[in-house]
């Protein structure tokens, strides 16, 4: 029984949910940058398989611009049909008993907008008492997740979006 409890135990303290997040994208526009940030996803990370998953809540993305959450919202990712992102895979390349950053890779299934591409992005994972940082920056294509741009509007933002993550993980 004791036995059992350890196992139990020790496999719990492999387990990380956020405690903190970061998730912002920028948009190099021709006439206008857009710049959004979102502090509301969740994520749970197993640090002896690799394994995680995150949830961003589209709606929570704040702006400079009140006008630009609308149009985002409304017209571009279609908050009402389509509320969230989510990531699903594996991040590979680190020791998790090792200090320090380290360099890591991320694969797995991304969603968005409700399409759902495999990707491969590379970021960074360190431990730091205790607790676990994930950094990554990546490019997103609209295109690729059916976000159309209005003709109107292809001068203001770009086809391809600088997508920054960053999780802060404490023990379960």
């Amino acid at each position: 029984m004791f036995i059992l409890v350890g196992l139990s135990l020790f496999s719990q303290a492999q387990k990380y949910t956020a405690e903190s997040s970061a998730v912002s994208f920028f948009s190099d526009g021709a006439i206008e940058d857009i710049a959004a940030k979102n502090s509301k996803s969740v994520s749970i990370l197993n640090v002896t398989t690799g394994d995680v998953v995150f949830s961003i809540p589209i709606k929570d993305f704040e702006f400079e611009k009140s006008l630009m959450k609308e149009h985002f919202n409304e017209k571009y990712m279609e908050t009402e049909k389509f509320p969230k992102a989510t990531f699903q895979g594996k991040i590979t390349g680190f020791q998790n008993t090792a200090v320090g950053e380290q360099q890591a890779n991320a694969a797995g299934k991304l969603t968005m907008h409700g399409v759902v591409k495999d990707i491969e992005v590379s970021g960074t994972v360190e431990f730091i008492n205790g607790k676990v940082v994930m950094k990554s920056k990546f490019i997103v294509k609209l295109a690729d997740y059916n976000i159309a741009i209005p003709q109107l509007l292809w001068q203001n933002i770009a086809e391809e979006v600088e997508t920054k993550i960053e999780f802060t993980y404490k023990a379960q």
